[in-house]
């Protein structure tokens, strides 16, 4: 699909990923990480004690996972692309904690497609992270990229 393409389908859902475990250790390592290491993330039996009933991801490995339920997506694909390069987030918001053991996917809707000038597009997608059975999503944000083709 070429840049172009892409940007006709405007104000349309592009892709949903596949399902993404988020595990006790995906969110102990997150925690080594970034230094994080709050109780709410990392001590199953204090967490229980709390209105989350167990230990929960932190909401910014949550948004992390942006760039990998991405690459497991149905999204289309842009033909030619050299690089892709994150350029910020616009409206985020963590709506709902994730628990550990919870599956997530993301489903992305196309906000914008500008060519900034020739062979540098700029994609602003709204994402949506679905917590698996739950009403309410981990988070919702517009999210930017920028793109070499």
């Amino acid at each position: 699909m070429t840049p172009q393409e892409l940007a006709a389908k405007t104000g349309e859902n592009i892709g949903t990923s596949e399902w993404v475990e988020m595990s006790q250790e995906r969110i102990n390592q997150f925690a080594d990480a970034t230094g994080d290491h709050q109780f709410i993330h990392i001590d199953e039996e204090k967490a229980k004690m709390t209105p989350f009933g167990g230990t929960i991801a932190h909401g910014f490995l949550t948004l992390s996972m942006i760039p990998y339920l991405s690459a497991k997506s149905d999204m289309p694909k842009i033909d030619g692309v050299k690089m892709g390069v994150n350029y910020g987030g616009n409206k985020t918001r963590f709506i709902s904690p994730v628990r550990a053991g919870k599956r997530i996917r993301g489903h992305w809707k196309l906000v914008e497609m500008i060519e900034k000038r020739p062979g540098q597009w700029q994609q602003t997608s709204e994402i949506t992270m679905e917590i698996e059975g739950e009403d309410k999503p981990a988070l919702i944000c517009e999210w930017i990229t920028q793109l070499f083709v």
